[in-house]
């Protein structure tokens, strides 16, 4: 990844300026036994975890639904572990351009689909995906030109009104005043399960905060680890999504870390920038 390709801080205002968030779903401890020992919850206020799990099963059905289509990834006919090499960074640089603030112009091979399909990821689960006009904008610069309407609707569909008002954002996808809404993802790291020189599926392994920071803020700021799954065309002389499905996990075990205040999640999420991702 480059540094030097940072998508901007300010989350709340143009993709320039918050490309590289994402919107993400927590994950609570549900499992019966803990490999590692006791199971451990970490303790949380209560109105603050019922606020989180509502706004939890929202942002599910939202993703769930968007991603319906009659075109579903493929999955390989036999799951082989992939070799050492296959996970190690390359150091290429992915991409020379940018079509607003998302990269464009991906190498035409293996690596380069594995590298647009975690930029796509990032931009796919941002926080601009919720405001509708730079929903627009992401949906034309990222997908396959004839599944732009269907997704531009779908999409409509799953961030509208009754999705907005329960995450306390307004009609175009703002915070109230006093309040930072913050969706940034990070690819932890990336599986082609099928390629050809025309279509590919890539899995995106990927970690993440969600939720609202500031002082009176009823959806406080949590983490989630989530694997999308994007099938890619080559169109456009670049590699586009054709479909993207999304699925919890693989989550780590918990650590019992101090949260931070709402005050230094904001500042963090305006502070610290993105970055282009490669293979």
């Amino acid at each position: 990844m480059s540094n030097e390709d940072q998508y901007g801080g300010g989350v709340g205002s143009g993709y320039g300026e918050v490309g590289g968030t994402g919107q993400t779903r927590t994950r609570l401890p549900d499992a019966p036994s803990d490999p590692y020992g006791t199971p451990r919850r970490t303790p949380r206020p209560s109105r603050g975890l019922v606020t989180v799990v509502g706004v939890v099963v929202l942002l599910i059905a939202a993703i769930a639904f968007a991603s319906q289509s009659g075109d579903t990834p493929t999955t390989p006919s036999a799951d082989t572990p992939p070799t050492p090499a296959s996970t190690q960074a390359t150091g290429t640089r992915p991409v020379d351009g940018k079509n607003g603030a998302i990269p464009k112009g991906f190498a035409h091979d293996e690596q380069g689909a594995q590298s647009a399909a975690a930029n796509y990821a990032v931009a796919l689960v941002s926080a601009d995906i919720l405001k509708p006009q730079m929903r627009r904008q992401i949906v034309r610069q990222v997908f396959v030109a004839d599944k732009v309407s269907e997704l531009e609707t779908r999409l409509d569909q799953a961030y509208g009104k009754t999705f907005l008002d329960q995450a306390g954002l307004d009609a175009n996808g703002n915070a109230a005043q006093g309040l930072t809404y913050i969706s940034r993802t990070v690819p932890v790291g990336t599986k082609a399960t099928k390629y050809s020189e025309s279509t590919t599926t890539v899995d995106v392994w990927c970690t993440g905060v969600f939720g609202t920071a500031g002082v009176g803020s009823t959806n406080p700021v949590s983490n989630d680890w989530f694997t999308m799954t994007l099938t890619l065309r080559w169109a456009e002389n670049d590699w586009k999504v054709e479909s993207f499905a999304q699925k919890d996990g693989p989550a780590p075990v918990h650590t019992d870390r101090t949260a931070s205040t709402a005050e230094e999640i904001a500042k963090a999420a305006t502070e610290f920038g993105g970055f282009t991702y490669a293979r």
